[in-house]
C-alpha cells in the first residue's frame, strides 16, 4: 500500500497560521511596552463586554442617570475625532489583524485601558453587525452646553425638529461641517447625534460641530423659538409651502444671525413651528419632483446660507 500523500493546501495553510500567530504575538508585544491592555476575548459573557453586546445605544445613553451615559464610536475616523474634542474613553474592541495597524495609534494614545480582541468573525458574532475598519471604543459621554453656549459666536445654525434617522442626522452634520454652518440645535425628539451609526456616517463631524438638545422640560416650538429670538436669531422654516420665498431671497441672505430649521422625516416641520418662524423657505426644483430628503434639503440650504464669511 503506497504512503498516503500530505495535503500541500493543509500544509500551507498550517505555516500561515502559525505565521500570523507569532506576528500577532510581537504586535501585542510591542503595543504592550506602551502599556496598552490587549485582552483576547474567550468568554462572550464577559460583563465588561456588556456594552459592546447586550445594551442598547438608549441603555447606554441611561446607564448612569442621572449622570451622563456612554457612547461607542466606531471605527479609526471617529474615534479619532473623540479623542481631538476630549472624549475619554473606557475601553476599545479591535479586530486582530488592526492591532498593529490602524489601530495601533490610537491604542497607544488610549494608555492601559482594556482592549479586546479577537477574529473578525468572532466579533460580528459578539456584537452582532459587521465593524466598520474592525474597531469600537466605548466612550464617556459629557454634559451637554446650553443653547446659548452653543450658539456664542454663531451666526449660521441649523435646527433640528424630531428627525428620527440616525443616518439622516449624521448626514446633516457632515453638511453642516463642510458647508459653513457654526452649530446645530436639536429637539429631544431626535436621533441622539452620538448613537454609533449618526457618528459613523457624520465621519465623526459630531465632534467638530458644536451642538446641543433643547432641553426637555422646556416647551418646543414656542420656548425654543423665544430662545432663538432672545439670542438675535432670525428663523428659516424650510418647508413646502406656497408663501414661501426662495432660498437664495436676498432679503433672507443678508439676516446677521439665520438659524435654518428643518422638519421630520415624511411629515417636515410642524405647523405651529413654521407659523413661528421669521420665513418660509422652499427650494426652487425641476422635473416635478415635489421634495427632497431632509439630510439632501439641508445640504442645499447650508450651502446657500451657510456661514461663509
Amino acid at each position: 500500500m503506497s504512503k498516503a500523500r500530505s495535503n500541500p493546501y493543509n500544509q500551507d495553510y498550517k505555516v500561515i497560521l502559525r505565521n500570523r500567530i507569532m506576528v500577532l504575538r510581537e504586535g501585542y508585544r510591542s503595543i504592550n511596552e506602551n502599556m496598552a491592555n490587549i485582552i483576547e476575548i474567550t468568554d462572550f459573557e464577559l460583563s465588561e463586554l456588556d456594552v459592546y453586546a447586550r445594551y442598547s445605544e438608549v441603555q447606554l445613553l441611561r446607564i448612569h442617570e442621572p449622570k451622563p451615559g456612554i457612547f461607542i464610536a466606531e471605527s479609526p475616523k471617529v474615534i479619532e475625532r473623540a479623542l481631538d474634542a476630549g472624549y475619554e474613553p473606557i475601553s476599545m474592541l479591535v479586530e486582530h489583524r488592526h492591532i498593529e495597524t490602524q489601530a495601533k495609534g490610537l491604542i497607544t494614545r488610549c494608555g492601559d485601558i482594556p482592549v479586546y480582541t479577537a477574529e473578525y468573525e468572532v466579533l460580528t458574532k459578539l456584537t452582532g453587525f459587521a465593524l466598520t475598519r474592525g474597531m469600537l471604543c466605548a466612550m464617556k459621554r459629557r454634559v451637554l452646553p446650553t443653547v446659548a453656549e452653543v450658539c456664542q459666536n454663531a451666526r449660521r445654525i441649523a435646527v433640528l425638529e424630531n428627525v428620527v434617522n440616525p443616518t439622516n442626522v449624521g448626514a446633516i452634520f457632515r453638511s453642516a461641517a463642510a458647508l459653513h454652518m457654526d452649530a446645530v440645535l436639536l429637539t429631544p425628539g431626535c436621533s441622539n447625534p452620538l448613537y454609533r451609526r449618526a457618528m459613523r456616517v457624520s465621519m465623526g463631524t459630531v465632534f467638530q460641530v458644536p451642538w446641543t438638545i433643547f432641553p426637555e422640560k422646556e416647551k418646543w416650538p414656542e420656548d425654543g423659538m423665544a430662545c432663538l429670538q432672545k439670542l438675535g436669531f432670525k428663523t428659516a422654516a424650510m418647508a413646502l409651502r406656497d408663501d414661501s420665498v426662495s432660498i437664495d431671497d436676498a432679503g433672507l441672505m443678508a439676516e446677521d444671525k439665520l438659524a435654518v430649521v428643518l422638519g421630520t422625516e415624511g411629515d417636515g416641520l410642524g405647523v405651529t413651528t413654521i407659523a413661528d418662524c421669521d420665513y418660509t423657505v422652499k427650494i426652487p426644483m425641476a422635473h416635478g419632483v415635489d421634495s427632497l430628503n431632509v439630510a439632501a434639503a439641508s445640504a442645499v440650504a447650508f450651502w446657500q446660507l451657510g456661514n461663509r464669511t
